[in-house]
């Protein structure tokens, strides 16, 4: 063996060994390997009125106003609205980090999906105690969506959703 060959040899062994540990930690690492979230709702309303409400809670909680007390219901900001789907951006409060959400929205008549997704523009963020499934669940639950409907749902998982199980929107 030459030592060209043995050095394709070694890289060749250092891919694989980097591959299959990589690959072992995606399988073992119950949340995604970049601080998200993504949910799905169900609502018994049209979806022109879910979306009116998301916008206008955005609107509510733009200021730091609500921050005062603690929590992050504030910083909001409107990016983008249609009819089927709303691009937002949230801050927190403290070190001011990034997030953007988007809501996209299907259905007829008193029955509308809607698809969360929340994602930290810090491209090395991996864990954030919940803070992506905050921005989106506390938009509907501030404009009172999950209220008086008995075909609200709410579908996520650590799997899909950075640690949401113990996530407490009170805080974050």
């Amino acid at each position: 063996m030459t030592k060209g060959d043995n050095c394709i040899t070694m890289t060749s062994s250092a891919v694989l060994l980097l591959a299959t540990s990589l690959t072992i930690v995606c399988a073992t690492f119950a949340y995604p390997l970049h601080a998200q979230c993504k949910i799905d709702w169900v609502f018994g309303k049209n979806c022109t009125t879910v979306n009116k409400a998301i916008v206008d809670q955005i609107t509510k909680w733009t200021s730091a106003e609500n921050c005062k007390t603690g929590g992050e219901k504030c910083l909001y900001k409107l990016v983008s609205q249609s009819e089927d789907r709303i691009k937002a951006k949230h801050a927190t409060p403290v070190k001011h980090y990034m997030d953007s959400l988007t809501l996209d929205f299907s259905g007829s008549g008193e029955k509308c999906k809607v698809h969360g997704y929340s994602t930290s523009d810090t491209w090395y963020a991996v864990l954030d105690k919940g803070t992506n499934y905050c921005n989106l669940h506390n938009l509907i639950t501030g404009a009172g969506l999950d209220q008086n409907d008995p075909r609200y749902k709410e579908k996520t998982s650590d799997s899909v959703c950075t640690q949401y199980s113990s996530a407490d929107c009170e805080i974050y």
